[in-house]
């Protein structure tokens, strides 16, 4: 494919590292409470293939649908999971300047804390068109 390469990164403390292979890199941001309660903001994602992490990671089964990783020594997050599929989702903070990815989609728009705003002319998912996507059978839940 064109435009395909190999990313690398590491979590703050360098015990975990990451390799991926990203085609046109984008950026996605979720502003559900489970995401700000676990990055202290909202959790940036950088969709990847060929995911292989390294070192002392851990897991966290956050939902009936998603688990969470972070690295066992200095708490980074590190990806977001769904469990239908297994799909990984890796932080785009392991890598430097997010891979040059650009913003493209946010979820759970209207659950961001009042005074968050990301620039750009990207999707915007509210909570109830989140939750259509990704969970349907589980109502309100986040």
């Amino acid at each position: 494919m064109s435009g395909q390469r190999e990313i690398s990164g590491q979590c703050l403390c360098g015990e975990v590292t990451v390799t991926a292979t990203v085609t046109d890199p984008v950026v996605r941001a979720c502003h559900c409470d489970m995401c700000r309660r676990h990055t202290s903001s909202m959790f940036m994602s950088l969709p990847a293939d060929n995911i292989v992490f390294s070192g002392p990671t851990k897991t966290f089964q956050s939902s009936t649908w998603a688990e969470r990783g972070f690295c066992g020594t200095c708490g980074s997050t590190l990806w977001y999971a769904s469990a239908g599929d297994g799909h990984i989702n890796p932080s785009a903070g392991l890598f430097d300047n997010a891979a040059g990815a650009a913003l493209t989609l946010e979820f759970f728009t209207d659950a961001a804390p009042q005074g968050y705003a990301l620039a750009g002319d990207h999707r915007k998912m509210s909570t109830q068109e989140t939750l259509a996507l990704f969970a349907p059978n589980d109502g309100d839940a986040k």
